[in-house]
């Protein structure tokens, strides 16, 4: 069974025929996320033009050679994935929309808590990347971020009930100031991730009430440096105000699944508005698995029980369970003793989501490096403190080798290195967003890294080498050096 070359993602070709005779589910999977990643690529390349019209679905049948049950799948993808939704009717067909990270980045908490993303983890994430964001909203603030600030800070009043606490806003406003939209997308998981390991239940009255006045009291102060325009103190405060409250984040929250079931602090759901009823029961099933402690094999009910447990359609509940299946949360094996089974999942589609929604904010080289930099720089050092392991020599060694024995098609050949650094860290939150930022710098370099030199080949496995030979040197301070430069030399790959 022959399946027709894809067209690559940047051609304006439409005329490939993807189809086969007869199609298993398996074929029919393959090629819808070959046409939805095509779909993708024409919204990117036209500019994101929301409320665009694509085509009526016998225009994509035609223009992308297949069949309905192939559309439907790939337009399914194209919906989660908040690129476009098909509007059914007179005048109807697939449409280009706004994006909304929020189901994706849900979906990455859920994940950091299964892989056991510690505290610990999120407090370095944390302190790495939030400094940054109030130094660059000092950086820019304008009159109306001024008038945010304040009323941010206005609005943060102390409360007698740890239940009554909200989502620490100065940080989300902070983020939103600092005009990065990476570092927005991932201060958003990190609160996110906050919010769920922390649990109010167990803090003492008397020390929240403490806390919370502290807390006040050092948001006020970082938000004296942003209005004041003073980068390096709004960057120092904040670093000193994530420094403070680590140990009281270590005291008071829940280890990743403990007390998770039938707890009523934890959200059912932070659907979107306007979700389709499919995500919304999507959402609802991945809580629910998360809260039972991603027993992998485990049967949630069958087909039956669902319907019945959620009140839906057989229609619904089958479009819910291929999301969860394309994220690898859960299948529904058939036959006696089938049901909906756990499974193990893999973030690779909120990559892909969070990837194409930076595109959608036209996120610059300078925005991604500048993170970028502060997560490998973090990471370097971590690295630098493990140089004694023989296993961190054997595996950087790897990489530096991968470097200069990739082929010119393998597209992993220049971030391998990046990635095994992430993997010797041991810290899954900055793994994770080492993968998006590689995902989104592989949908602009793809053009020079097809027609990459053998030189600049050699040049960067030689960079990696220099980093490597300082890192197990243990001299930190040099090992961050050559990884800065190098960050920086790179920024002249994308376009």
């Amino acid at each position: 069974m022959a399946v027709a070359d894809v067209v690559p993602s940047g051609s304006d070709s439409t005329a490939e025929v993807l189809d086969v005779e007869h199609p298993d589910d398996a074929t029919v999977g393959k090629l819808a996320a070959q046409v939805a990643r095509r779909i993708e690529a024409d919204v990117v390349r036209r500019g994101w033009p929301v409320g665009e019209l694509l085509g009526s679905e016998p225009e994509l049948r035609e223009r992308y050679g297949v069949s309905r049950s192939v559309l439907r799948e790939a337009v399914r993808l194209v919906e989660h994935h908040q690129v476009a939704r098909m509007r059914r009717g007179p005048n109807g067909g697939l449409f280009v929309s706004p994006p909304d990270a929020g189901p994706a980045a849900q979906a990455v908490v859920i994940y950091l808590e299964y892989v056991g993303a510690s505290v610990a983890d999120l407090i370095e994430a944390r302190r790495l990347l939030e400094p940054l964001a109030a130094g660059l909203a000092a950086q820019h603030v304008t009159e109306d971020g001024i008038d945010l600030v304040r009323r941010t800070i206005d609005a943060e009043t102390i409360t007698d009930s740890p239940e009554d606490r909200t989502t620490q806003p100065l940080h989300v406003v902070l983020s939103e100031l600092s005009t990065n939209p990476v570092l927005r997308l991932f201060i958003d998981v990190l609160i996110r991730l906050t919010n769920r390991y922390t649990d109010p239940s167990g803090i003492p009255p008397r020390d929240y009430r403490r806390a919370r006045a502290e807390a006040v009291r050092r948001h006020a102060e970082i938000a004296d440096a942003v209005i004041a325009g003073d980068r390096s103190k709004a960057e120092a405060w904040m670093g000193d105000y994530l420094e403070a409250i680590s140990g009281w984040m270590l005291k008071y929250s829940r280890t990743p699944h403990s007390g998770l079931a039938g707890s009523s602090t934890i959200p059912a759901g932070e659907e979107t508005p306007g979700a389709k009823l499919a995500e919304v029961v999507a959402s609802r099933l991945r809580e629910e698995i998360a809260s039972s402690g991603w027993s992998v094999g485990t049967v949630l009910g069958s087909e039956a029980d669902l319907l019945a447990r959620y009140g839906i359609s057989r229609a619904v509940l089958r479009e819910a369970v291929r999301l969860l299946e394309y994220h690898s949360v859960a299948r529904m094996r058939r036959g006696p003793g089938g049901g909906l089974v756990v499974g193990s999942p893999d973030p690779q589609a909120s990559i892909d989501t969070m990837a194409l929604y930076l595109e959608y904010q036209r996120v610059t080289g300078a925005d991604l490096v500048m993170v970028r930099d502060a997560i490998e720089l973090g990471l370097i050092s971590r690295v630098t403190g493990r140089y004694h392991d023989p296993l961190v020599a054997e595996r950087l060694e790897e990489a530096v080798t991968w470097t200069g024995d990739g082929t010119a098609d393998d597209e992993d050949w220049a971030e391998h290195y990046h990635e095994v650094l992430a993997e010797l860290a041991g810290n899954p939150v900055l793994a994770l967003f080492l993968r998006i930022l590689a995902e989104l710098w592989r949908r602009h370099t793809n053009k020079e890294r097809a027609e990459i030199s053998d030189s600049a080949r050699a040049e960067v496995e030689h960079v990696h080498r220099r980093i490597t030979e300082a890192v197990l040197a243990g001299d930190e301070g040099l090992a961050r050096h050559r990884m800065r430069r190098h960050l920086t030399a790179v920024t002249e790959w994308w376009h």
